[in-house]
């Protein structure tokens, strides 16, 4: 059976448009997850507070590594990747971020990207979201990803607020509204105390329409052309044969790793890299792979003198009393516990805030390891617009190979001196009155990580991504540009669009969840021909440096 639309990868992109696609039953459309289905018995993907279980476990991720990162003392640095229905939203750690509205003003000064300026992208936000803390001009009330705002009402995140006033920042109402700048509580994509990834907000409303169709544990090797013309994907489903599909479309939404190493594979790329591995051209698109973009984070950690952290629900003996609490949608494991956070600028340069920082009332990392068993709390942190840049290059004609990453993070002046002014922050939030009757005293980095050097060697030793790898097929017009602004389509070939974080042109200054799922939203008007939403031509919060 021939369909309308394939679409390669049922993440966050797949999954929306997957949803989006169907309402006409006239359009028959096939869905192939490499992973698994996010089943419903599966707590650890359902339960927020289980969010460091998935990463770095093989049954829910696809353990991505870093080529060695030369001002990264050569670390390979771990990206998690879900491994299921739903993609890296089944996994993730739930923060819902749009980004600063001047991040859309700036993708829109690109040539050709003018229809994706904060105007034009504002009502695809507002449409996805249901904003339970209350709609308004800025934001939605009936859209499928329901956000609950964090409570923050523990004696810890009432000093992080008080803090963040007494060394001098703001509170705001609300980070995704008018004013990003600034401390809130944060929205994240939970509901009832549960994860509502794309999956579950998209896909499963939706999955018995008769014109979709769904094959998970289908991994796609190669995309067919006939001439210039994508007409199909081989793919295979488990370890069986290699089998083929045929589409009038075909739609590539793997993300930042996956989408530009098919269209290598099937020969659209650099043309002089591909024919060295023995792959024949479709297109010459060099910038195919290039571009790379993401968020480097570290954590700063105190210990906490009162026994007010999150800490005891990590003992083994109050489990079962947290799990039977989230079974009612309540309790410790009904949150991800990053409640709360904001953005700063660390100088008077930059336009909009190039921090962001998230408050945990625990001392912990994202595989759940602990610095040690007492009471604690930290701040990630990390520049947000960082002009470091990467690449993904395929080293083998096997799709089964992952294709070798290199980010280049802290590589250039602009990167290494932002990091050093977002420490110093952190650090002078984290020192003020409001804290006094909680520190305990600075867990890591430690007090001898103070020089400008000593900070850069700290954060090239201990940093951890913040899984937002975006931007290797970026929309545009340019020569380095991939994907039409207009159309989704792929520059020089028919039948074949990108449509996930891989087609931004720079990364957000936040978490990419809300960003990635605005983008599909109005890619699937631009790709059904649908008359695209009214720009929304509305005042936003902006710093001027002289006032």
């Amino acid at each position: 059976m021939k369909h309308d639309f394939i679409i390669v990868g049922g993440g966050s992109a797949g999954c929306i448009l997957a949803n989006r696609l169907t309402a006409s039953p006239d359009n028959k459309v096939l869905v192939l997850e490499a992973g698994r289905p996010d089943s419903w018995w599966d707590i650890f993907i359902h339960m927020p507070a289980g969010l460091s279980v998935p990463i770095g476990n093989k049954f829910y991720d696809w353990m991505y590594e870093s080529e060695p990162e030369p001002f990264m003392n050569g670390r390979r640095i771990y990206h998690a990747r879900g491994k299921v229905l739903g993609g890296s939203s089944s996994i993730n750690g739930m923060i819902f971020q749009r980004g600063n509205p001047m991040d859309y003003e700036r993708w829109a000064k690109d040539q050709g990207m003018e229809n994706w300026d904060y105007s034009h992208c504002l009502p695809y936000f507002r449409r996805m979201e249901n904003c339970l803390a209350g709609g308004d001009d800025f934001r939605g009330e009936s859209g499928p990803l329901k956000l609950e705002r964090g409570p923050g009402n523990t004696p810890l995140f009432e000093a992080f607020f008080e803090s963040v006033k007494e060394a001098g920042y703001p509170l705001t109402n609300d980070v995704n509204g008018f004013r990003q700048e600034g401390f809130a509580l944060f929205d994240r994509n939970i509901y009832k105390g549960r994860r509502l990834g794309c999956s579950r907000a998209y896909y499963h409303p939706v999955k018995n329409r008769s014109n979709l169709q769904l094959e998970c544990r289908t991994e796609v090797s190669r995309i067919i052309f006939e001439g210039k013309r994508a007409i199909g994907v081989e793919y295979i489903q488990g370890n069986g044969a290699t089998q083929t599909a045929f589409a009038s479309e075909v739609i590539c939404c793997g993300g930042a790793f996956n989408s530009p190493q098919l269209l290598q594979l099937s020969g659209v790329g650099n043309a002089n890299e591909l024919q060295s591995l023995g792959i024949d051209i479709v297109q010459d698109l060099p910038g195919v792979g290039e571009n790379m973009q993401d968020h480097l984070e570290v954590y700063i950690q105190h210990a906490c003198k009162q026994p007010v952290s999150m800490q005891p629900a990590l003992k083994w003996y109050n489990k079962p009393w947290i799990g039977f609490q989230w079974l009612f949608g309540k309790g410790p494991a009904a949150s991800n516990h990053f409640e709360a956070g904001g953005f700063v600028r660390s100088n008077e340069e930059v336009a909009y805030p190039n921090l962001m920082f998230h408050f945990l009332p625990l001392a912990i990392r994202y595989d759940g390891s602990v610095p040690r068993e007492e009471h604690g709390y930290q701040v990630h942190v990390g520049p947000m617009y960082a002009d470091t840049r990467g690449t993904v290059k395929i080293k083998s004609r096997n799709i089964k190979d992952h294709p070798s990453i290199r980010f280049n993070y802290l590589s250039t002046p602009t990167d290494r001196k932002e990091w050093v002014e977002a420490i110093r922050v952190a650090r002078n939030i984290l020192a003020q009155p409001a804290f006094a009757d909680f520190d305990g005293g600075e867990i890591s980095p430690g007090a001898k990580i103070e020089s400008e050097e000593s900070i850069l060697d700290w954060v090239g030793r201990d940093a951890e991504t913040a899984l937002h790898p975006s931007c290797t097929c970026k929309m545009g017009t340019d020569s380095m540009s991939v994907v039409d602004p207009l159309t989704m389509k792929v520059h020089g070939v028919e039948g074949l669009r990108v449509v996930d974080a891989s087609v931004m042109p720079y990364i957000p200054n936040g978490n990419i969840l809300a960003p990635v799922a605005m983008l599909s939203e109005k890619a699937a008007d631009l790709i059904l021909g649908a008359t695209p939403l009214e720009a929304s031509e509305i005042k936003f919060y902006q710093y001027n440096k002289s006032t």
